[in-house]
């Protein structure tokens, strides 16, 4: 069976835990990896700097990816993402707490397969990542490699 890794984006070490929380609650055993800046995730994406000798065609399942992040903002993440024929496939999810209609906008343009507000109530958080998780990692039909 592949693998069906999850790629986590995220600089905020509150959000991580939660979300880190909500995964185990739902009982989400995939393997996570979690990088801290947009630098750090296209380095484990293309298998490059901190990441070199990673086989980039391992790529994860789903990406959540923040869009306030240090270095490399996830928009621009993104872009690069979409512009590399080995990714350009790979699903990713905005998680933000964004409320700028302007970045959900953004998001699409640059082709983001969804754009999920991070709610600030657990229990809310907790149903949204349950539901991620079901559709992304079970019933979402991902692109051939």
């Amino acid at each position: 069976m592949e693998n069906k890794m999850i790629l986590l984006v995220e600089d905020n070490p509150d959000d991580e835990a939660l979300t880190l929380r909500a995964l185990k609650k739902n009982n989400i055993g995939n393997e996570l990896v979690i990088v801290r800046d947009g630098a750090e995730a296209l380095d484990f994406l293309f298998g490059t700097g901190a990441f070199a000798g990673r086989d980039p065609s391992q790529l994860p399942q789903v990406v959540l990816l923040d869009l306030k992040l240090p270095k490399i903002d996830g928009l621009e993440v993104l872009r690069r993402v979409r512009e590399n024929p080995i990714t350009q496939l790979l699903p990713v999810v905005i998680l933000t707490s964004s409320k700028e209609e302007q970045d959900m906008i953004t998001s699409y343009k640059l082709g983001a397969n969804s754009y999920v507000r991070k709610p600030v109530d657990f229990n809310q958080f907790v149903t949204a990542v349950r539901q991620l998780g079901l559709y992304w990692l079970v019933l979402n039909e991902a692109p051939p490699r």
